[in-house]
């Protein structure tokens, strides 16, 4: 087994990190999707209300 130089290495490795950062991007789309549609349904603006009075109520407002 022949060993490659750490020049080599990072030649072969470059694409590595483009596909990272793309698959990074794809799941925070995803993420950003599904809270979005759970913020918009019914449940979701509930939720929203509770937490809002309860920050308020602990606040003191």
């Amino acid at each position: 087994m022949t060993k490659k130089s750490p020049v080599a290495r990072l030649r072969s490795e470059r694409g590595v990190t483009t596909a990272e950062y793309a698959v990074v991007t794809a799941a925070g789309c995803g993420f950003a999707s599904v809270l979005i549609k759970l913020l918009t349904s019914d449940f979701g603006q509930s939720l929203l209300k509770s937490l809002f009075e309860l920050v308020m109520k602990v606040i003191g407002i």
